[in-house]
């Protein structure tokens, strides 16, 4: 070996920036609402609009005493309604493991945990198992339909529906629903003539229906639905979030001031 090498090596590697094998991890802070706080770091879906809208749509006008949240993910949606009713069982599902522990410490830190709780199923177990009816149901079902998915297993699981097909979400509420509950959903827009139509084919019709669109200018991407056992015409709403970037429209902020913090 000639002279100085072994030297130079050593002064090279000196100069070159140490890598460390440490993964940096993105710690997620917790979602706090008016009410409630959100924990959202071990859930592949993080808190986003469509959850939010529906848990503060979603009528309770019959004052139900049983409300049922079909994947409920962080449990936002649960949380929501057990903030705005007086139901005495809120019950929720996940089959998710890591987002189904998270739900239930979501439940338990809030005000309503007496009344809150989170089983970890399938929705095929679930209604093999109860044969409890419910006054509301609600579920933001995964609904890509597309072929696409992403190489994260948990976040497909809980965005496409062939983890939950609409017509098993349908055909399962219509036997887990009491005579005069009420079935609720946010879907595509473009998904929403055929969710009608599956359900309709299990007695279930649409008594509301609000399309949302992002801004004036925008199309509707969203379908939040009412159904029931009662064939009515439905009512027709809309709803547009905002006029311009983080501008809300007070239709929008009338709908979800109850909740954030900044409305």
């Amino acid at each position: 070996m000639l002279y100085g090498t072994e030297e130079k090596i050593a002064n090279l590697k000196s100069q070159i920036p140490k890598i460390s094998n440490h993964k940096s991890k993105i710690i997620l802070k917790p979602f706090k609402f008016k009410q409630f706080t959100i924990e959202q770091d071990r859930c592949a879906m993080k808190i986003g609009t469509d959850g939010v809208l529906l848990g503060a749509w979603v009528s309770i006008k019959n004052s139900p005493f049983s409300i049922l949240d079909i994947g409920a993910g962080t449990g936002i949606i649960a949380l929501q309604l057990a903030q705005r009713s007086h139901a005495e069982i809120v019950d929720a599902i996940e089959i998710d493991a890591n987002a189904y522990e998270q739900c239930v410490d979501n439940f338990e830190n809030s005000a309503w945990g007496d009344r809150l709780f989170c089983y970890h199923a399938s929705l095929e177990e679930f209604v093999a198992e109860i044969e409890d009816k419910y006054d509301l149901i609600v579920s933001n079902p995964p609904f890509y339909s597309e072929d696409y998915k992403t190489t994260a297993a948990p976040r497909d699981i809980a965005r496409f529906n062939d983890a939950l097909p609409f017509d098993e979400l349908i055909e399962s509420a219509s036997i887990l629903l009491s005579d005069e509950g009420i079935f609720s959903v946010i879907i595509p827009r473009k998904e929403e003539e055929n969710f009608i139509k599956i359900a309709s084919e299990v007695n279930l019709f649409p008594n509301r229906i609000c399309r949302v669109r992002g801004n004036e200018s925008s199309e509707e991407k969203r379908s939040m639905l009412e159904f029931s056992f009662l064939n009515t015409p439905a009512k027709i709403e809309n709803l547009t979030i905002e006029t311009s970037r983080h501008n809300y429209t007070e239709e929008y902020k009338n709908l979800v001031k109850q909740f954030y913090l900044k409305l």
